[in-house]
């Protein structure tokens, strides 16, 4: 288990310890949960399919995720891969949708 597995885990036990003592309500708790929740790693096929999807161009998809369109082309491409931050994004827009970033 890396560092940052370990203290997502031990954040979500203090989340829940909180909870159970009545310091957080249950909305807290599910935000939380959504926070510390394990973020899909996009591969670039999944990022072309997404954005052909929410029908953006390469260069717009790379605004609303704060990045460059080189960097989308890499990543459909094949060359590089979404790291931790844009996955993060990418999960937002896959789950719901564009108005989300706007």
């Amino acid at each position: 288990m890396n560092e940052n597995s370990r203290l997502l885990k031990e954040a979500m036990e203090t989340a829940r310890g909180l909870y159970k003592s009545d310091i957080i309500d249950i909305r807290r708790l599910r935000e939380y949960e959504a926070l510390c929740a394990p973020v899909h790693k996009f591969t670039g096929e999944e990022v072309k399919e997404l954005r052909n999807r929410i029908k953006v161009s390469q260069p717009v998809l790379a605004q609303l995720i704060n990045t460059s369109a080189a960097t989308i082309r890499a990543w459909e491409a094949g060359q590089k891969n979404p790291g931790g931050p844009s996955c993060k994004l990418l999960d937002i827009l896959n789950r719901k949708g564009i108005e989300a970033l706007l």
